[in-house]
């Protein structure tokens, strides 16, 4: 029996990241939602959408990464599922306010290539 797909909700306002990384974790077995913006991401949310994990960006339109974080730990969304930051904001004040929301990882878009950011959300996801 084939091993059940992990969802994962990647936030991403770059639309050929945002293709590019669902693309990559479509092929690593990953059942894929995605959003434009964090207002968008809160909806889907609201809306029912229970990923095991949500993928990030800070800077986007909106409602920032850092914003969404915040709202999604407000309003109780999304209680068991794991937040990794990805993000070009690599500042160790960016990556501190990140895990002080709740972030289980910090990913530096510019250190990681889309299969190195594949296999550091797969770590982090078997420490859950």
């Amino acid at each position: 029996m084939a091993e059940e797909k992990k969802k994962i909700l990647i936030v991403d306002d770059d639309m050929f990241l945002l293709d590019m990384y669902a693309m990559k974790f479509n092929q690593n077995n990953f059942e894929v939602n995605n959003a434009t913006d964090g207002v968008n991401a809160i909806e889907k949310l609201k809306g029912g959408l229970s990923p095991d994990i949500i993928l990030l960006d800070v800077i986007m339109p909106k409602m920032d990464g850092f914003e969404m974080l915040k709202q999604i730990n407000d309003q109780k969304l999304c209680e068991n599922c794991v937040k990794v930051i990805l993000s070009n904001k690599g500042q160790q004040s960016d990556i501190d306010q990140g895990k002080s929301l709740g972030a289980a990882g910090y990913i530096v878009k510019a250190n990681a290539t889309p299969g190195e950011v594949v296999k550091e959300v797969l770590e982090i996801l078997n420490k859950k």
